[in-house]
């Protein structure tokens, strides 16, 4: 096991970075198994791309543009970024104006991704919905905001299906005094199907913060990350043929998928955001950087960012994994293909 000395960086405005800066972005491996060393490019350097940041989160990769998307949660901005023009901000606000954003603790989008069929899909903290973004016209529009005639707490990660059936955690983390707001209308903190229908369905009732989600490489296998330091974990959920979950045989069978409290890590960090390898390898974001996970759940090292990280994604050729951990954005190479179009 080897761990390389993090080096922290002054929180400031985010800035372009000059060559000597992004060429070390002082990321260090934990090796668990020696089967880490085959699917994370241990010996080519990892690039800091930017710094200065609150607290980064929900990384999207746009193939047809090669420009990444990601958020700055409480600063309530979107940013992109590419090899060709750098860091810009991309979305100001990125959720809703300050004046309208009463009740929040924040106001801001969390999680993006490039839909299929082009536009920019946002959790939008601010308006408790799932948005739409037209690239051409910047157009947005609500896909969803409710269930049951409840307002949602705050949408925080998505995923879509190859229908185009999109998958969302609602923990209350955008409002003030979480599950004690006086605007929280949900009694539980969900997991939610949007179907290509409109329709919504909660799937999951029983997580206290569900937080990061992701699918499997064929699609049968929902995955939700966890964010409570009491029982810090992801649990897999069996998806039948029409998207929804598949009847449990028994009750507390998908409970724990993987349990982090073994790999919790004292620069912080919970179960967040997650990014699947087309061989089923699950990247998740939280304890100290990045874990390693097999298809059968066992971890093989961590990428060590030396911080609480909060959500990853593949880009650029596929073999590159974004991290947005803290007050930065890295990128680190794997010898095997994330899922998604590059």
């Amino acid at each position: 096991m080897s761990v390389s000395a993090i080096a922290g960086l002054t929180a400031c405005a985010p800035r372009s970075l000059t060559a000597a800066e992004a060429s070390s972005a002082d990321i260090g491996f934990e090796v668990f198994d020696l089967a880490f060393e085959t699917i994370i490019d241990i010996a080519s350097p990892a690039r800091l791309l930017s710094t200065g940041h609150w607290w980064s989160e929900g990384p999207a990769w746009d193939a047809e543009r090669q420009t990444l998307y990601f958020t700055d949660v409480p600063r309530n901005r979107a940013y992109s970024w590419s090899k060709a023009e750098g860091e810009a901000v991309f979305l100001s606000p990125s959720g809703v104006e300050p004046d309208l954003a009463e009740g929040m603790r924040e106001a801001g989008a969390n999680g993006l991704l490039v839909a299929r069929h082009g536009e920019l899909l946002i959790c939008n903290h601010g308006k408790r919905a799932v948005e739409a973004r037209d690239f051409a016209s910047g157009e947005r529009r609500v896909l969803t905001s409710e269930f049951q005639g409840k307002r949602f707490n705050s949408p925080n990660d998505l995923i879509e299906a190859a229908d185009g059936t999109i998958y969302f955690t609602d923990p209350p983390y955008g409002l003030e005094g979480l599950n004690a707001s006086p605007a929280k209308e949900m009694s539980v903190n969900g997991v939610y199907r949007l179907g290509v229908d409109a329709s919504v369905t909660r799937l999951v009732d029983d997580m206290t913060f569900p937080n990061g989600i992701a699918l499997s490489p064929d699609g049968r296998w929902l995955y939700v990350s966890q964010s409570d330091p009491a029982a810090p974990m992801i649990r897999r959920f069996k998806l039948g043929e029409d998207g929804s979950l598949v009847a449990r045989k028994t009750v507390g069978e998908d409970v724990t998928w993987f349990d982090a409290k073994p790999y919790m890590h004292e620069v912080g960090g919970l179960p967040d955001g997650m990014a699947v390898t087309r061989g089923g390898y699950v990247m998740l974001a939280g304890p100290g950087g990045v874990l390693v996970i097999t298809p059968d759940g066992a971890c093989l090292g961590r990428i060590f960012t030396g911080r609480a990280s909060a959500n990853c994604a593949f880009g650029e050729d596929g073999r590159t994994l974004f991290i947005t951990a803290g007050d930065r954005l890295v990128a680190v190479r794997t010898k095997v293909q994330g899922l998604g179009r590059f």
